[in-house]
């Protein structure tokens, strides 16, 4: 794919732009000593960590974390869409499990994340479900609002030509909602690494929440915002991969 680099300057230039400014007063503000080192690293300290760590975060922490949020994700993509299918079929079965959809949403991830602990113990299945608790809400909503709303004339159509509820489903509906689902799906694959990383910090032995919290046990600030960097990028590639691939599906619905 040939990236069309005038056009990309133009639409992230100012982006660019206002972020060295940000991270040139940042470095100016620290050297001049304004806050303490240890409170905020100066971007280069943290670039300088990346590097003097970079064996340790990229062979061991974040392959871990990567896995979890891939799993989680994965898991939280199958259950969202059959749930969201689900309550779209049935009347019944949107007013059992909605409800419950929503409490899961208002329960503190600090305080279920050690109940994880207990019932999983500190393998990468505690983790895992804190990511499937946090990251299956948005593709849920997103399947279920995009199936239920809009296609209500083509739908009337089809009905007159004698379509049933399957036809209308797979020709109207999926693809009415598709941008709906989608777009769930990019909020739902960030909410990920953030759950992924909760349960890291909450207990693990290997990952990117563990080295941070490790790291700022020991008072090194610099090797935390690393760890937070590199979750960070992680969170924004996984956001391009899952637009990419929502464009890439759009525009051939469109053509077809």
């Amino acid at each position: 794919m040939k990236i069309n680099w005038r056009k990309w300057f133009g639409d992230y230039g100012l982006f660019l732009l206002v972020a060295i400014l940000l991270l040139s007063g940042w470095e100016w503000i620290i050297r001049k000593g304004t806050i303490p080192p240890f409170i905020l690293p100066s971007p280069s300290a943290i670039g300088a960590s990346l590097i003097e760590n970079r064996q340790l975060l990229l062979e061991e922490h974040l392959p871990a974390t990567l896995k979890e949020v891939l799993i989680g994700f994965g898991i939280s993509l199958a259950g969202g869409l059959i749930l969201g299918v689900g309550m779209h079929f049935s009347r019944a079965f949107e007013k059992v499990f909605y409800p419950f959809l929503v409490i899961s949403q208002t329960i503190p991830l600090i305080a279920i994340s050690p109940i994880f602990i207990m019932w999983f113990g500190y393998s990468i299945w505690s983790k895992i479900a804190v990511t499937i608790l946090i990251a299956i809400f948005p593709i849920v909503v997103s399947t279920y609002d995009g199936l239920k709303s809009g296609g209500k004339e083509y739908r009337e159509l089809l009905l007159t030509m004698g379509a049933n509820r399957w036809t209308i489903f797979k020709k109207i509906q999926v693809p009415l909602a598709l941008p709906s689902i989608l777009s769930g799906l990019k909020m739902s694959v960030v909410y990920c690494v953030v759950g992924a990383t909760i349960g890291e910090w909450l207990g693990a032995s290997v990952g990117l929440g563990y080295f941070s919290r490790r790291m700022s046990g020991n008072l090194q600030a610099d090797a935390v915002f690393a760890a937070i960097f590199l979750l960070s990028l992680l969170g924004v590639v996984l956001f391009l991969l899952i637009s990419l691939i929502e464009k890439q599906i759009l525009k051939n619905k469109i053509r077809y």
